[in-house]
């Protein structure tokens, strides 16, 4: 008997869904846990966030707070946040039906602001960065990048299916062929990522110039692709899809779902970082935060394309969580390494992200419901990884989530709640999700 329980649980780690009837384990506390976590959504968003970030001079959300929440100057007006800002405000008039007029109408007013100001009505496509005031300004550059791009394409495919707005529907479709029209690589699949103001794609760089200015705004060496913006570019197709059939639509979504599982993720389970404009990896680190994010999205696009339960997507979504439970995470304080090697050696940057936690907490979660029926490993590190949000990333006298810490939990910084590269995307995103896979996981009991 003990033989056979081994063959059958090595042939479910083997094919996924070979074992999606057996129930994992219920969360000790669940129901309590998820309540808790709703409680701190809802008082993040609504406290914190919204109304407060809402510029009613200029549009758009503000993005610079402090501790306490009170707003200090905007260094600019940066696409990836106003967006983000979109998203998590459509996605959580989705989640919590009580609060759905009022965050719907924030989406709303993000989406117009990114029609108005962000949209470059002179040469087409999505501004990267204005000024503090939404003016074009030569000191941020007037490049674009396919990075910004993927998150309008999101965040309006999200907000579209909130507020059922044709304004919505319409900046999702214009990005989206924006996307098509100058950045997808017809000949090696995939996109490019940086691109001149009119669109044209940015494949060289200057042979003379410094190491700084042979890279584009996300750090990428120009003429190479990389794992970041096409990630983020599988959850917008993804997303995107739910509201826009057209074949050409599944088709670009199956095309980076497959570029994203089979060229970007490596054995043993990390990512390759920077790639070729023919997909061959060039030397990086290994981030963990992206391998635990990864593996989710790499999920949430396959039930996008009608394959929920697609052995090779489970495989590879479960071994990049594995990985970096092996090399990233912290087995004494909880929590995962901001960055290290692949393999065969230990992180070397032990700091811990705010995002990093967020992903890798809903990320185990979801290998739990998944395989959590053979192994502890997910839900004893889903457990381990909240209490350490819990006691150090969470703020307990003004609420949201700090940005980073030590690897003991010690605050790093002055605790400041938003930067143009702190939006509350990813913790609201983990919020929501693990308080419905706790629901879930308790439901099939």
């Amino acid at each position: 008997m003990g033989r056979l329980i081994w063959v059958l649980a090595a042939l479910c780690i083997a094919n996924a869904s070979s074992c999606t009837h057996a129930s994992p384990p219920s969360i000790p506390g669940a129901g309590a846990l998820r309540g808790t976590i709703e409680r701190l959504l809802e008082d993040e968003l609504t406290k914190g966030w919204y109304p407060r970030a809402i510029d009613k001079a200029l549009g758009g959300f503000h993005q610079n707070f402090a501790r306490d929440w009170s707003a200090t100057p905007d260094d600019n007006r940066f696409l990836v946040y106003q967006s983000r800002m979109v998203w998590t405000a459509a996605a959580y008039a989705r989640h919590n039906p009580a609060r759905r007029d009022e965050f719907a109408g924030y989406a709303r007013t993000g989406v117009e602001y990114l029609d108005r100001t962000m949209r470059d009505a002179e040469k087409g496509g999505f501004h990267w960065a204005l000024d503090a005031r939404g003016r074009v300004s030569e000191a941020l550059g007037t490049d674009k990048h396919v990075y910004g791009t993927a998150f309008v394409l999101y965040a309006a495919s999200e907000a579209y299916q909130a507020t059922r707005e044709p304004l919505a529907l319409k900046v999702a479709r214009d990005a989206f062929d924006w996307l098509e029209r100058h950045g997808h690589d017809a000949e090696h699949g995939g996109y490019f990522e940086a691109f001149r103001r009119d669109g044209a794609p940015i494949l060289t760089w200057d042979e003379g110039a410094p190491v700084a200015r042979r890279a584009d705004q996300i750090g990428t060496y120009f003429g190479f692709k990389s794992m970041n913006s096409h990630i983020h570019l599988l959850e917008a197709l993804a997303e995107f899809s739910k509201v826009d059939q057209a074949p050409l639509v599944k088709t670009r979504l199956a095309e980076v779902h497959a570029l994203v599982r089979d060229k970007i993720a490596a054995a043993p389970g990390a990512l390759n970082l920077y790639l070729t404009r023919d997909w061959q990896a060039t030397p990086a680190h290994d981030s963990f935060g992206h391998d635990v994010e990864t593996a989710y999205l790499l999920v949430e696009a396959a039930e996008a394309l009608g394959v929920p339960d697609d052995p090779k997507t489970w495989r590879v979504a479960r071994a990049l969580v594995d990985h970096a439970l092996d090399w990233g995470w912290d087995g004494v304080n909880g929590g995962f390494y901001y960055k290290g090697e692949a393999f065969a050696g230990e992180a070397f940057d032990k700091h811990k992200d705010w995002w990093t936690q967020a992903e890798g907490w809903n990320a185990l979660l979801l290998m739990h419901t998944k395989f959590g029926a053979t192994t502890s490993r997910y839900r004893d590190a889903f457990l381990k990884q909240w209490a350490f949000i819990e006691r150090h990333l969470i703020d307990p006298v003004h609420g949201g989530w700090y940005m980073e810490t030590t690897r003991e939990g010690a605050l790093i910084g002055d605790g400041r709640k938003a930067t143009q590269w702190k939006a509350n995307y990813h913790t609201s995103r983990a919020m929501m999700n693990v308080a419905r896979l706790l629901e879930k996981v308790e439901n099939a009991r």
